[in-house]
């Protein structure tokens, strides 16, 4: 099946306590069905020293986010968009616009 979403896509966040938000797609984990949304999700971790130069205290880190939890923004119209798909004359398979029918990335 094709990817709807992928790495360096800018999302908007459709559901959860960080609706509204945007950010660009850092990871798509496909087995867990989620993906890692720079400045979303973000969760506070107590993490011990390491061996290394790891400091010891509390951290924000981001946490995956489901992928039906997000859509992806159109670059060309800048809205919230579902994914069609396109073969283009040369054959290739394309990600497109429902809106404006201007390819994604």
């Amino acid at each position: 099946m094709a990817a709807r979403l992928k790495r360096d896509d800018e999302v908007l966040v459709i559901a959860g306590r960080d609706r509204g938000k945007r950010g660009k797609i850092q990871r798509v984990l496909v087995d867990k069905g989620s993906v890692l949304v720079e400045g979303v999700n973000m969760v506070k971790r107590h993490v011990k020293a390491g061996q290394g130069a790891r400091q010891a205290g509390i951290i924000d880190k981001e946490m995956p986010i489901g992928m039906s939890k997000v859509m992806p923004v159109c670059p060309s119209c800048d809205k919230p968009t579902r994914v069609a798909f396109k073969t283009l004359d040369d054959g290739t398979k394309t990600r497109v616009c429902k809106h404006c029918e201007g390819m994604l990335s």
